[in-house]
């Protein structure tokens, strides 16, 4: 059943999201905390929803996602009050609730399309640009912006992956060459930005991407151009992998004699190596508590205890997550954990999975986008806990209603 809630009409309010919307990514990684600028002006500007003029219907794949956002939030909340944690452990999750009406907001008042992919498109180019600065001028070794490195080169990705989604927009567009040059550029300088950052965890899920890619526009080109398409990424990533400066060949290299000193138990405490004895210790602790579990302070309590008792490496016990998004929280809030961090990501996912075949381009275009911002950050959570740290959760938590929204604008437009 669809539900009514007040809002206010108006154009003013659509220039606001617009510009709200294109600066949730726009300078993201370039500004410090760049990311909560236009997640702020979108929580802000719901206190319009309190006025009682004109409605807004509420569908139930509406409801759905502020439902996984309210249930991820509440058991991630529920678990540091019965751990002890304080408002410390409350703060992250609690932005899944912030979320919700802003949520309610750009609903109401859509932000325009072209906000939505030129911010993406420009944070691309100046995460790029910054990182290439930092890598090539400033001579750093691995270039992170204004955020922890690992953060900053999978949001780098993650704008790169959207702006290849925002194609099929673009080239339905009256200024197409214009808009696709635009996220081409911000395809390209995403890809730097974690290149230049040395962040391998973003390039696992490239496959899976490629996938939902396909999935959403293979099947409308011709077979010249699929044939172009996959020339272009071999060549591109042979020519990542071959020149020195981008340091895709060291890391490569670096993560293979990782795990060939791990199997040999010559280093437990290399980038891979700890991580595998974060995973085996994490392990230990599901076993014991598989439906609940161990709280954040009861999961660093027992790591410390399997050090003490020579299970894992006592290097292990400096970090305060496994490394592993789905492993962590299955570690700290058992099953139940588990479950709502899936719905956070496979929910959301499928809503936008059913228009991936839309006869409109721009529609299927927010669909590819829309499947493809949970996979990747299903990909980055393999080697990370992106949940963990502020960019991770503002980005996801703000970034999709946003992507949401304009999804529902164009399924209205088509409809109307």
């Amino acid at each position: 059943m669809a539900q009514a809630l007040p809002v206010s009409p108006g154009s003013g309010m659509r220039i606001y999201t617009s510009m709200a919307a294109f600066l949730l990514m726009a300078i993201a990684l370039v500004v410090p905390s760049g990311y909560s600028l236009g997640a702020v002006m979108l929580l802000l500007g719901s206190v319009v929803l309190l006025g009682k003029r004109g409605q807004l219907t509420l569908r139930r794949a509406d409801l759905a996602i502020m439902a996984v956002f309210a249930a991820y939030a509440l058991v991630v909340i529920a678990e540091a009050w019965w751990d002890g944690q304080g408002s410390r452990g409350m703060d992250r999750p609690a932005r899944f609730l912030l979320a919700i009406p802003a949520l309610l907001l750009v609903l109401a008042f859509p932000p325009r399309a072209g906000a939505i992919w030129a911010g993406l498109a420009t944070g691309g180019i100046l995460a790029g640009g910054w990182a290439g600065w930092q890598k090539l001028i400033e001579g750093v070794e691995r270039a992170s912006g204004y955020t922890y490195v690992i953060q900053f080169g999978n949001i780098s990705m993650l704008s790169a992956i959207l702006c290849a989604a925002g194609l099929g927009w673009a080239l339905v567009q009256p200024r197409a060459r214009l808009w696709v040059a635009l996220l081409a550029l911000g395809i390209a300088g995403g890809v730097l930005g974690s290149l230049f950052s040395g962040t391998r965890g973003g390039w696992v899920g490239i496959p899976v991407v490629l996938w939902v890619l396909y999935r959403g526009y293979g099947r409308d080109l011709p077979g010249k151009w699929k044939s172009l398409a996959l020339v272009a990424v071999l060549v591109v990533g042979t020519m990542a992998y071959a020149i020195p400066q981008t340091g895709v060949q060291s890391r490569v290299g670096q993560a293979v004699n990782d795990i060939q000193r791990y199997v040999n138990q010559e280093n437990r405490t290399s980038s891979v190596g700890a991580r595998f004895e974060m995973w085996k210790g994490a392990a230990h602790l599901i076993a014991e508590k598989p439906l609940l579990g161990w709280g954040e302070n009861g999961y660093q309590l027992g790591m410390q205890q399997m050090a003490d008792d020579d299970v894992i490496h006592p290097f292990i016990t400096t970090f305060d997550h496994a490394h592993n998004e789905f492993i962590d929280a299955t570690a700290k809030r058992g099953l139940l954990g588990l479950a709502v961090l899936l719905a956070l990501y496979l929910v959301p996912m499928r809503l936008f999975a059913r228009q991936l075949a839309a006869p409109d381009m721009q529609l299927r275009a927010f669909a590819v986008a829309g499947v493809l911002l949970p996979v990747a950050y299903f990909d980055f959570g393999l080697t990370q806990v992106f949940l963990a740290h502020n960019s991770g959760v503002m980005v996801y938590a703000f970034l999709l209603p946003v992507l949401w929204a304009g999804f529902r604008a164009r399924e209205r437009q088509l409809a109307s």
